[in-house]
């Protein structure tokens, strides 16, 4: 093949223009016969391109008539993408997606507020210099599930409850029969509860909860709260006669905004509800209370595993008054932890011995 090619140049060399034109005639005739037996479309592989690309470039407009392969507009094509150094693989189509962190971030703001694209779009363009168009946030949230449009109108009661979390307590009685010298009795206790922090201050408990002791214990109650230095300014209770005119007034007095709820309406008051059913769950169906000091030493226990040793599932699994800081290592050994237990056994938690 080699000694041909370089013989082919020698004719080539020394032929007259005519000649080359013969020999032109000639090839152009011999490649229509060869075309004629193959198929009508050639596929050409990037490597055969690049080579037909650098033979042809410089015969310039000569090879309008010499150019069979492809049409001369597609050879044209090869040339500029040669240029800019294109790949030989399609480009996608349409413009290019938004980065995922970009992607995540607008998704993280659109979840936690509610807000619409709109407002979104405001805040992306206060934590990015990158530029994103109106339109691009509202895809990205429906891609997502999201409804673009703004929440307008009433709240619901689940995001009234997050918003006032921090100042709302919940209060309400729950009894238990007590042994008495005059045999069983109601006895009654009066629970507040802070949602946000799940703290829970009880009464010492009585037979006879009129209105002069209920407003007792709602002086008692702002005093708790002061001296601890929480934050209350909704009290919400349910619409037992217990909770009388008196009861409201007295909180009013202490700066306090008392709420009454609707009859037949638990789930407005579901936080100290909730709490009520763990203590009699957990601890008084347990025990026959013999007289009332029994049942407040019994509540005092329960409270006092209830803040400092139970974890909470509402809370992550964390507990409400820590006091000691969690472990940084590993799975400790089990000769290193020790179970604490109140109440004979029926309040148990553990902790981690001191090394």
């Amino acid at each position: 093949m080699k000694r041909f090619f370089q013989s082919l140049l020698a004719v080539l060399a020394v032929a007259t223009e005519r000649q080359l034109a013969r020999y032109v005639q000639f090839l152009e005739a011999e490649n229509r016969m060869l075309r004629g037996r193959l198929p009508k479309r050639l596929v050409i592989t990037p490597q055969e391109r690049r080579r037909l690309v650098k033979l042809g470039k410089p015969l310039g407009l000569a090879l309008r008539e010499m150019v069979t392969i492809v049409s001369y507009p597609t050879f044209l094509r090869w040339v500029r993408e040669a240029k800019t150094k294109k790949s030989d693989r399609p480009s996608p189509i349409g413009r290019p997606k938004k980065p995922l962190a970009l992607r995540e971030l607008i998704l993280k703001i659109a979840r936690e507020t509610g807000w619409g694209y709109t407002r979104v779009l405001g805040e992306i363009r206060k934590l990015t210099s990158r530029k994103v168009s109106r339109q691009t946030v509202a895809n990205i949230m429906r891609e997502n599930g999201l409804d673009p449009g703004p929440k307008r109108g009433e709240k619901s009661w689940d995001e009234f409850i997050k918003m006032h979390a921090d100042s709302l307590w919940q209060c309400d009685f729950f009894c238990k029969r007590v042994w008495t010298l005059k045999g069983l009795r109601d006895f009654y206790v009066l629970a507040f509860l802070h949602v946000g922090t799940r703290r829970v201050w009880a009464s010492s408990c009585t037979a006879h909860p009129d209105n002069a002791w209920v407003c007792q214990q709602a002086d008692a109650f702002c005093g708790h709260v002061r001296a601890n230095e929480q934050q209350a300014d909704i009290v919400f209770h349910d619409a037992d006669t217990k909770f009388g005119k008196d009861f409201d007034a007295k909180l009013r007095e202490h700066g306090l905004r008392p709420r009454r709820l609707r009859p037949c309406s638990p789930n407005m008051n579901a936080f100290i509800e909730r709490w009520i059913q763990s203590i009699q769950v957990e601890c008084l169906d347990h025990f026959i209370a013999i007289g009332a000091k029994h049942l407040d030493y019994l509540v005092a226990q329960y409270l006092a595993h209830f803040h400092a040793e139970r974890p909470h599932q509402g809370l992550e699994n964390k507990l409400i008054l820590p006091t000691k800081p969690p472990p940084d290592d590993d799975v400790p050994n089990l000769k290193q932890i020790v179970c604490h237990e109140r109440l004979g056994g029926l309040l148990k938690h553990f902790e981690r011995q001191a090394a």
